[in-house]
């Protein structure tokens, strides 16, 4: 690890605990900082509700932490939307939003999209299908960007149990998720951007960040937005304005191992679109399944399309500006 990244870790990664939430409120007082925070959410009607109620009845209405709090609805054929909006979110339906744009399959896009209808300083993202959630993945990511007026995106980082085992590797018999970020984005990062080697969870789902920054980038529209963001935050403002928060265990559901392979290319394709610009050909990715005369193979194709940097749309300038 270079030094640059142990000097970092040591200033830069915080406890969720840290920071009371009478400091936070004190700090977003006297900055007058305002928060929006956004679920980006498919099909996620099981747990969508349960994650909405608990930052409004604890960073909403105990106390004003939060300002804003929105669910875009990615395409669901379930009671998302309408469970989401129950427990006292604002919901906007994907399609809704920037419609002469027609909007592209992928959870990248909807974050992209989800700029244009929110207004905070502050944006949190947080995936809508984690269970048991506590109100510390938002409070604790949050609370770098209200105290700590360089720090510009944070991550949160966290356990993600995967079941019990006794495989190596392991921390009290528990088998850990993540399994592409230890096999695809963990090396690709410490190959290709080492300064970047000290995040814990760099693909994770929650991440706060100062708007300012977020208009800035362009936003990969599938699986890759996480790592693209990540890599790209680094080089707009530098390592010392990122920053990580430990929020402890993240549980939620786990994609299948196809799902997973999907998931790896669109990301491996996105670092690769960071390292080389140029004539690319489309990928695809082929995957085999199991049928009753043999393997049958399955192609995909992998994401590889982004949004630029929403400030270079006009519909969002323009409603900024006013």
């Amino acid at each position: 690890m270079l030094e640059e990244v142990e000097h970092w870790l040591t200033r830069r990664s915080w406890s969720a605990g840290d920071r009371t939430l009478d400091r936070l409120l004190a700090a977003k007082a006297a900055r007058g900082s305002t928060v929006s925070v956004v679920l980006p959410a498919l099909d996620e009607e099981e747990t969508v509700g349960a994650i909405v109620a608990v930052i409004r009845r604890e960073l909403m209405e105990r106390v004003r932490l939060v300002d804003e709090l929105v669910v875009i609805d990615s395409g669901s054929t379930d009671r998302t939307a309408e469970v989401a909006a129950a427990a006292g979110a604002r919901v906007v339906h994907r399609d809704a939003i920037l419609p002469r744009l027609p909007a592209l399959p992928g959870k990248g896009e909807v974050l992209w999209r989800s700029l244009l209808v929110t207004s905070g300083d502050i944006v949190c993202f947080v995936d809508a299908d984690l269970r048991e959630f506590s109100p510390d993945f938002v409070s604790g990511i949050v609370g770098p960007l209200l105290t700590e007026p360089q720090v510009q995106f944070v991550k949160a980082m966290y356990d993600r149990p995967l079941g019990s085992g006794t495989g190596s590797g392991t921390e009290g018999g528990a088998v850990q998720g993540g399994r592409v970020t230890e096999l695809v984005a963990r090396p690709l990062l410490n190959l290709h951007w080492p300064r970047l080697a000290g995040f814990v969870q760099p693909l994770g789902g929650e991440y706060a960040a100062r708007r300012s920054l977020l208009e800035r980038l362009p936003f990969p529209v599938g699986y890759g937005v996480e790592l693209g963001l990540l890599v790209d935050a680094l080089h707009t403002v530098g390592l010392d304005a990122l920053a990580q928060v430990d929020v402890g265990v993240r549980l939620h559901r786990h994609q299948d191992d196809r799902a997973l392979g999907r998931m790896a290319a669109a990301i491996y394709r996105t670092a690769q679109l960071r390292l080389q610009r140029g004539h690319l050909v489309r990928p695809r990715l082929t995957q085999f399944e199991r049928g009753e005369d043999g393997f049958t193979p399955r192609t995909h194709a992998v994401d590889t399309e982004e949004r630029p940097p929403v400030r270079e749309i006009a519909e969002y300038t323009a409603g900024r500006a006013a």
